[in-house]
């Protein structure tokens, strides 16, 4: 089938009836009705109807290979730079749908899948590989939404901790059978965990030793014995007024736990393969169009603030004062910083060894390093402009009560009676002092992982021997 709407994403993901809790029970009847999660599928949902709009079709999708029906333009294998620009604009578009605030909106995932099935020659297992491309083109195909799991439970992390423990924590393969593969234990963090169709389990990295927890393979979200343990919702009151970003765009995280999952060998991409394993993140284009994607986001992302900072000031005309235009001028640097690195990784592409074009590493890397310490400093910023100013907001209700009139005139700003001037600074403090907002900043501080260790990929991948060349080679001038 093409590519899907709204409702069918919705319709799908309540049929699938998921083994979901939170606080403390389990979801029953349509999660989409469930509390804490309406609020996001909805978002959800209609980035899902965007892509279907007929005056959207040819930024939101393109032509399946295999059928010649619409797929999601997320999905799409880029062999030229126009195809990177194509990618790009889809993602932007999605991304102002959510103001950013969306880091696993389905296209994160669509192109993890794109790029590992882009260097399918890295599986060492032909079955394996071809269980990989059978399963993008599946994926594709069908439209299907993923949410993921890299990370194993923080149980010690000491740099030479074994889980050799008598329980299985990490989870790891226990046994095998003529059906597949059997994992019990938990992984972190399925962002979106239960609302999506399935979800990929990769290794997390690095140089794995144990061969009982070198696995990759995808699964239903429904697949038995796979749970997913979810944190408190942020979205409090799903009130669009009163937290206008929460009640929308509360990306639950969960723990999953596999109780015995027995998953099929058709699913199983890597088992037993440390080699396999490693090359996938190192070799293949994962690195590059992942950060592509997600710097693309980022941009969106940073125009929001922006926006939400310019229009504080103009609200209670502050913009005369010198250190308040420092503050936005920062945002505007980080802005076309941001800008700059992602459309050089556009120009610098170049075709990697299976055709396919890959955007410039270096920039990337660049941007990979340099927004993790930038958006603290926007919801700092933020607060400095903001000041008593996010927290002096009353709810609507208070404003439908017999103090409107009151709050309406206490509350006025230079430009706005007070109820628009609240509405804006509740928008901004969901974003830099709520549950929701910390939740934001936490995020994008560890989306790549650890700032150190960010700088240590960067300091290793980065190739500066042509300017160290070019002062040996100054030096010995005459």
């Amino acid at each position: 089938m093409p590519c899907v709407n709204g409702q069918q994403y919705i319709n799908r993901i309540d049929h699938l009836k998921s083994n979901v809790w939170i606080n403390g029970q389990k979801v029953t009847g349509n999660i989409s009705e469930h509390s804490s999660f309406k609020g996001i599928m909805k978002s959800q949902a209609s980035l899902y109807d965007l892509q279907c709009r007929k005056d959207m079709i040819d930024i939101m999708t393109y032509l399946s290979p295999k059928t010649n029906e619409r797929v999601g333009m997320s999905f799409l294998q880029p062999k030229t730079r126009k195809d990177l620009e194509k990618r790009r604009k889809m993602i932007e578009t999605w991304a102002r749908q959510s103001a950013g605030m969306m880091g696993r909106s389905p296209d994160y995932m669509n192109t993890v899948l794109m790029s590992f099935s882009a260097a399918s020659d890295l599986f060492s297992d032909p079955k394996g590989k071809g269980n990989f491309v059978k399963y993008y083109e599946y994926c594709r195909e069908n439209d299907l939404s993923l949410t993921h799991t890299f990370i194993n439970p923080q149980v010690n992390r000491s740099s030479n901790y074994m889980d050799n423990s008598n329980e299985d924590i990490s989870a790891r393969v226990i046994d095998k059978n003529e059906n597949g593969i059997i994992v019990q234990g938990a992984r972190l963090l399925a962002t979106q965990g239960g609302i999506t169709d399935e979800i990929l389990v990769f290794p997390p990295g690095g140089n794995q030793v144990d061969t009982s927890l070198c696995y990759a393979f995808a699964i239903p979200s429904n697949l038995p014995g796979l749970k997913f343990l979810c944190r408190e919702s942020f979205d409090y009151r799903h009130d669009e007024y009163d937290h206008p970003l929460s009640a929308r765009f509360d990306e639950m995280d969960a723990v999953v736990v596999f109780d015995h999952c027995e998953v099929p060998w058709e699913r199983v991409f890597i088992y037993g393969d440390p080699f396999s394993a490693s090359l996938l993140y190192s070799e293949s284009g994962f690195f590059p169009y992942q950060i592509h994607q997600v710097t693309t986001k980022n941009v969106v992302k940073t125009e929001f603030v922006l926006g939400v900072l310019q229009s504080i000031v103009d609200t209670i005309n502050i913009g005369e004062y010198q250190h308040i235009q420092e503050k936005i001028v920062e945002v505007v640097m980080a802005l076309e910083t941001l800008k700059g690195f992602l459309i050089s990784s556009e120009t610098s592409a170049s075709r990697d060894q299976w055709g396919f074009m890959v955007p410039d590493r270096n920039p990337l890397y660049a941007a990979m390093a340099y927004f993790p310490k930038i958006y603290p400093r926007f919801i700092e910023i933020m607060q400095l402009i903001g000041a008593s100013g996010l927290v002096s907001i009353p709810t609507e209700r208070d404003f439908h009560s017999i103090n409107q009139n009151e709050l309406n005139n206490y509350l006025q700003s230079a430009t706005l009676k007070g109820y628009e001037r609240v509405k804006l600074f509740r928008l901004a403090s969901d974003l830099c002092i709520s549950a929701f907002g910390g939740r934001q900043t936490l995020y994008e501080r560890f989306f790549f992982g650890d700032s150190a260790r960010l700088s240590g990929t960067v300091y290793r991948e980065y190739d500066r021997s042509a300017y160290v060349d070019w002062v040996k080679k100054f030096l010995h001038q005459s």
